[in-house]
């Protein structure tokens, strides 16, 4: 938290946010679903890939401000499996501003102690792009801060089914296929995040109530908070909102709250003494 009030002000709107939060109670894992650059360019009656370079920006920012936060791992979605479908000058102007940004914030990565790494089915991609990707995994590989991920032709179905063919590969290898009996934590091995925690805050920004196909067997207990500003209007202070909303939440993982918990321990114990205390 300290690292954070080093890039504010008092009395901006940001530092009351930061001031209110807990950092005791901080989310482990964040991950967003950044939505919205096409309608903030088309509200600009500009292209859509003009919204695309308006959302490099606020990911700098969420990158930054995460790591001085302390948060453990921020997982962005980049570019879903589905994305493909989009003319071709579009996805080509993303892939892009992708090598852009690796290439422009690898020394703030590095200084800024931050671990890079892409998930999805990356062997489908140009080399270029899989040359940029490798070169900055294995430039942050040592750092030991902030673990950001970008999701990059992913889906959350896809992932599923590469982790269950990975299961019936291996099994089949040993000769164990017809013993085979696959629990929850096997598949978690096997997901393109094995080794991270579960989110515990998923953002998505632009208003949409739906998670498209994002991190759907990590996000089962997931936090949800979505905010109507455009991604490429995102910043710091509705990073920080999302965060205070989280730290308001009564995370309960199919449990009782605290509350819950103390009125039934009272009625167990009115219970053991024969009285009532209806």
């Amino acid at each position: 938290m300290k690292a954070l009030f080093e890039v504010m002000r008092p009395g901006d709107p940001d530092w009351a946010l930061a001031e209110s939060i807990d950092a005791a109670r901080l989310p482990k894992h964040i991950a967003i679903i950044m939505d919205g650059n096409g309608r903030w360019a088309r509200k600009r009656s500009l292209p859509r890939v003009a919204g695309h370079r308006a959302g490099v920006e606020p990911v700098r920012l969420t990158v930054e401000t995460c790591a001085r936060l302390g948060i453990d791992a921020l997982t962005l979605y980049a570019f879903s499996s589905e994305n493909w479908k989009r003319p071709r000058g579009e996805v080509d102007t993303l892939w892009r501003l992708l090598r852009f940004y690796l290439r422009r914030e690898a020394p703030d990565l590095m200084k800024n102690n931050i671990r890079f790494n892409a998930l999805g089915r990356l062997e489908v991609l140009s080399d270029q792009v899989r040359r940029e990707l490798d070169e900055t995994r294995r430039m942050t590989s040592g750092n030991t801060g902030l673990r950001v991920n970008l999701a990059i032709n992913y889906g959350g179905r896809t992932e599923l089914v590469d982790a269950m063919n990975a299961i019936v590969d291996e099994a089949r290898s040993a000769g164990r296929l017809d013993a085979l009996a696959v629990t929850e934590e096997m598949i978690e091995a096997r997901l393109y995040t094995a080794g991270l925690p579960d989110p515990d805050l998923l953002i998505r920004t632009s208003g949409e109530m739906r998670i498209s196909n994002f991190l759907l067997w990590q996000i089962a207990y997931a936090e949800l908070y979505v905010t109507d500003t455009l991604w490429p209007d995102f910043g710091r202070k509705d990073l920080l909102e999302a965060v205070l909303a989280y730290q308001g939440r009564d995370r309960r993982f199919g449990g009782l709250s605290t509350a819950a918990k103390g009125s039934q321990e009272d009625d167990s114990l009115a219970e053991a003494l024969g009285v009532s205390l209806r």
